[in-house]
């Protein structure tokens, strides 16, 4: 991801320099050769993900094929890396209608560097750490390629970053200051380079694992999903409903990048996809060039918090937060829905401060509300069309047992009826968006004739989120493998059937259908491209991490800035991710961040007496590695916006961020409220948290344009930021009038302990000497109570307390005890001071915080009283 760019070019070159790879041989073979290797990749991830190599092992009797699976990450690191260096010139003077001859050798040795581990493989596991000349030789030539990989396709961030934690790794033991803090005396050649590239802890670590078994079938979903026409049918039916309102196709750009965001990994590639067609569409509503720019990026960006199909980082933080895939899709939900609610609001905001209309629309207009009610009763069917589906599983369980065959046939069977019904409307074509008049197309015709691409992401959902008492969720790389599959057979036969079922000929649609389905896996093997490379390149800071510590060296330094303070340090991750996120992409950016900041943040909130949840911490880190997408003056998806604007790159960034500035305040908000994130929240309480939040993000957006039934006054958006302040933490309200905890200190933390009720949650403050550094250092942990019997309660948590002189001294915990992590490790038990329990608090009862939303609500209703003689147009 080049940080200069050149605003001439096209969004298309913006898209092939960043995402895919610019260079363009005009020898055939060349050419043939880089997309025989897409291919080839796409259809090997295929292969590894299905039965097929039990299958073909088990009729050849050749194990190869079914041992290559367990050696993927090699294969798929050597495909990358070969990729990288075919598609990506080096430099920007370098050849691009051709392929050096430097980049064959590096290619040779790129590829050689990764297949050595898969055909050495068992003379490798014979001599673990005792690596020969040989591997010390390969394991260089393939970090060397890698990081050469990395820079000609996403710029030199990564590559300095990287390469300044492989100089720690070698150099870091040299610092009496950092072998102090981490105990890392340094490393040798052999050691450094046989963890980074000969075991699974370095370049071959979690993050390359997964993005070969699940961020590739996602993306390879989501290009052929998009080369079949399901991106212009999302973008079709977004303009169809919402196209005719007050700037309609502005609307419409939310919507549809909320959709496309669901399928595509890449903040650039959104903008360019629904951009294309919206952003001439705003222009020609009256939005100016930098504002219609900035819509899309700012919706496209956003696209990949978007359940339920994430980011790609989204998929690391499975194994990194080590929780389900649906639960990580659960805590997303809330934020997302009320993120591009907020944007809907703030594009409605635009239109009526420059007084604009909608597109015109053929047959009857569909007003806000009707609007509001398909959005309901659209759930509602999903909802209801899931249960259905349940209960058909359900009664069919007896004969369908373990066989996928039954479900199969029900689903082709909706396939043909669906295709049968889209057969009687016209094709979904894509409108010239600068036509004289340009018209929203009308919705029954546009829904139903693109229905059947809905299939799929059914089946992807369904797989991944729904259990029954006979039914198991399938994990991610599974559903994404089915969905592919079917989504695959969609984009071979939808043309020739509906060709069939109109009377005409299919042999040219089949073809038609058949070139889709090849142009998808050649444009998601493309799209690896970068992700492969950097989730290789990230492995380098892990493997980093794990060898020498370094993480706690940066978290010191990061802690002492702050001072301690959680606020502060929230602040200072913020903006490292979007300083990172300006060269990294998402996804770099995130296991950069997290790897780092992730423990400091958990431990500064422990020691603020704040217990963050560890898929908070993620989260917002994720959030704010997603933000730097539009971040000026480097997001790109910025400058791929202003190259189909005609605007001005820098101001339409600046836009971009002001329009997602709701979106950097939703991090900080789950931290400190986690019923955003839906943790321990009952449904009926769900639904008021995402009506509540809802009302306080739209006044929030409100205050921030200067405008909510007529233009805002200064002191009227102060008010509006306190109400929505209010809505967001009514608790912090309710702290200051009344004390949240009974705190009690030495031999009577024990007797407050005794009078909770069983399982009621205490706060255990602990403070002892830091193992490292000798000084006293805070933390706060929870343990539930035991009725009666304190010191039980702390025994059953592996918590032993000695009173001494008016102190509850504790003892080391023992190893496999759950608090060992947290404590055992933390702080030295055999020093001067002892480790003491300090303090214990148990929660008060005390009115519901909820009661302050009434105030606030009261003064709402003020506001709006006070600007309704304003109001110079209708609200909608």
């Amino acid at each position: 991801m080049n940080a200069e760019v050149d605003t001439g070019r096209s969004a298309d070159d913006m898209v092939a320099e960043a995402d895919t790879g610019a260079r363009n041989p005009s020898a055939a073979w060349q050419a043939r050769l880089i997309i025989g290797t897409c291919i080839a990749w796409s259809l090997f991830q295929l292969y590894i993900a299905s039965k097929l190599p039990g299958i073909v092992a088990q009729t050849t009797g050749m194990s190869i094929f079914a041992n290559i699976v367990a050696q993927a990450r090699y294969v798929h690191l050597a495909f990358a890396l070969m990729l990288a260096t075919l598609a990506f010139p080096l430099t920007k003077s370098a050849p691009r209608d051709r392929i050096p001859l430097y980049d064959w050798v590096l290619l040779v040795l790129g590829v050689s560097a990764c297949l050595y581990l898969v055909v050495f493989r068992f003379e490798i596991a014979g001599r673990p750490g005792l690596w020969s000349p040989s591997d010390i030789v390969m394991s260089s030539i393939g970090m060397i390629v890698l990081l050469i990989s990395v820079y000609r396709s996403l710029g030199l961030p990564l590559v300095i970053i990287a390469s300044c934690f492989i100089a720690f790794a070698f150099f870091g033991g040299y610092s009496e200051w950092a072998r102090n803090i981490t105990n890392y005396g340094g490393a040798s050649l052999s050691k450094a380079l046989g963890h980074y590239w000969m075991q699974t802890e370095g370049v071959f670590g979690v993050a390359l694992g997964v993005s070969t078994t699940m961020i590739f079938l996602f993306v390879l979903f989501g290009a052929i999903l998009d080369r079949a026409g399901g991106g212009n049918w999302f973008i079709k039916v977004a303009v169809a409903l919402l196209g005719a309102l007050r700037g309609g196709p502005a609307k419409a750009s939310v919507l549809s990048s909320m959709m496309t965001g669901m399928i595509s990994g890449s903040s650039i590639a959104n903008t360019v996809t629904t951009g294309t067609f919206t952003i001439p569409l705003m222009k020609r509503i009256g939005f100016p060039a930098e504002k219609a720019g900035a819509v899309e990026v700012a919706s496209s960006t956003n696209g990949q918090l978007t359940p339920p199909v994430m980011g790609a980082a989204a998929f690391l933080m499975v194994e990194y937060v080590n929780i389900p895939y649906i639960d990580v899709v659960k805590h997303a939900f809330l934020p997302a829905v009320i993120s591009y609610i907020a944007l809907l609001y703030i594009v409605h905001l635009e239109s009526l401060k420059m007084g604009l209309k909608g597109l015109d629309k053929p047959g009857r207009k569909i007003g806000i509300l009707m609007i509001l009610i398909l959005f309901l009763s659209g759930f509602l069917f999903l909802a209801v069309c899931t249960f259905v589906m349940v209960g058909i599983r359900a009664v069919l369980d007896p004969v369908m047992g373990e066989s996928v065959y039954a479900s199969v046939a029900v689903v082709a069977a909706l396939y043909v009826l669906l295709l049968w019904v889209a057969a009687r409307y016209p094709d979904i074509e894509m409108d010239d968006p600068n036509a004289p008049v340009p018209a929203a197309p009308r919705l029954t015709p546009t829904l139903i004739g693109g229905a059947y691409y809905a299939l799929p992401i059914f089946i992807l959902i369904w797989n991944l989120m729904v259990r029954t008492d006979n039914l198991e969720r399938l994990s991610p790389a599974l559903s994404a493998f089915w969905a592919t599959i079917f989504m695959i057979i969609i984009a071979v036969t939808h043309r020739p059937i509906k060709a069939l079922f109109r009377g005409q000929g299919p042999l040219a649609e089949a073809i038609a259908g058949w070139r889709d389905f090849v142009q998808g896996l050649i444009l998601g093997a493309r799209n690896m491209i970068g992700i492969g490379v950097a989730t290789g390149a990230a492995g380098i800071i892990v493997g980093t991490i794990s060898l020498t510590g370094a993480h706690q060296v940066i978290g010191q330094v990061i802690e002492v800035i702050s001072g301690g303070n959680l606020m502060i340090l929230l602040l200072l991750v913020a903006v490292l991710s979007l300083i990172l996120g300006m060269g990294l992409p998402t996804t770099a950016n995130y296991i950069v961040v997290s790897s780092l900041m992730a423990p400091v943040i958990i431990s500064v909130g422990a020691q603020a007496g704040l217990i963050v949840p560890l898929i908070a911490v993620h989260m917002f880190v994720f959030y704010f590695g997603i933000l730097a997408d539009d971040t000026p003056p480097v997001g790109l998806a910025a400058y791929a916006a202003a190259a189909i604007s005609r605007g001005d790159p820098i101001k339409t960034g600046i836009q971009g961020f002001a329009y997602d500035i709701r979106t950097a305040l939703l991090p900080f908000l789950f931290i400190f409220n986690t019923d955003l994130l839906l943790i321990d929240v009952g449904l009926v309480k769900a639904v008021f948290v995402f009506v509540i939040a809802l009302i306080a993000m739209l006044l929030f957006a409100a205050a921030t344009q200067g405008y909510f039934i007529a233009k805002s006054k200064p002191w009227e958006s102060a008010i509006l930021l306190v109400i929505a302040l209010v809505l967001f933490r009514p608790g912090l309200i309710l702290d200051q009038v009344s004390d949240k905890y009974t705190m009690a200190q030495g031999p009577a933390a024990l007797e407050l302990m005794a009078t909770a009720e069983d399982a009621e949650p205490i706060r255990v403050t602990i403070t002892g000497p830091d193992f490292d550094t000798g000084e006293l250092r805070p933390i706060t942990i929870v343990v539930p109570a035991l009725n009666g019997d304190a010191e039980t309660a702390l025994s059953d948590q592996g918590l032993t307390v000695m009173e001494d002189d008016g102190q509850l001294l504790l003892e080391e915990p023992f190893p496999g005890t759950p608090h060992f992590e947290t404590l055992g490790t933390d702080y030295d038990y055999y020093g001067d001071l002892p480790v003491i329990v300090t303090a214990v608090e148990i929660e008060n009862e005390r009115m519901p915080k909820e009661i302050f939303f009434i105030p606030a609500l009261l003064l709402l209703a003020g506001v709006v009283m006070i600007q309704r003689p304003r109001a110079t147009q209708p609200a909608f």
